[in-house]
């Protein structure tokens, strides 16, 4: 069994997550993954002020980190968060287009290290660090 389907299948099942399907997540380019996310503020994702809601930030910073990492991971692995820290650093209005990227910092045996900006329009709005453990997939 090659890698390539199973990476397929693997990003596949992240946008299926019924979360990320409300929250109308999608890649930003279909050809590579690991080049993030993007999706629409909205009333999915807004808080009642009509900003996007921090928890929604938090989240996808890490679906992006997860995405980052996929490439590096075995055909026998997955990898669980295991921390987010987040800085939100200006408000996002809704109707506002988020793109979310995410980098590998290091990947270890059993750790992977990884940093995480959300942006609008070019703007950074939203950094963190995420750290996943690798475990045996299932």
């Amino acid at each position: 069994m090659s890698g390539e389907p199973l990476a397929d299948a693997r990003v596949q099942a992240v946008l299926d997550i019924p979360l990320h399907r409300f929250l109308g997540v999608e890649l930003r380019d279909r050809q590579d993954p690991s080049a993030g996310i993007r999706f629409q503020v909205g009333t999915a994702s807004e808080n009642p002020a009509r900003l996007l809601h921090g928890g929604v930030v938090y989240a996808l910073l890490d679906v992006a980190s997860f995405l980052a990492l996929l490439p590096s991971l075995g055909p026998g692995e997955h990898a669980v968060t295991h921390d987010v820290a987040a800085s939100l650093l200006r408000p996002v209005s809704s109707g506002a287009t988020v793109d979310v990227v995410a980098t590998v910092l290091r990947r270890g045996r059993a750790v992977a290290f990884m940093r995480a900006e959300a942006t609008v329009d070019g703007v950074l709005v939203a950094s963190g660090q995420v750290t996943k453990s690798v475990v045996p997939l299932r």
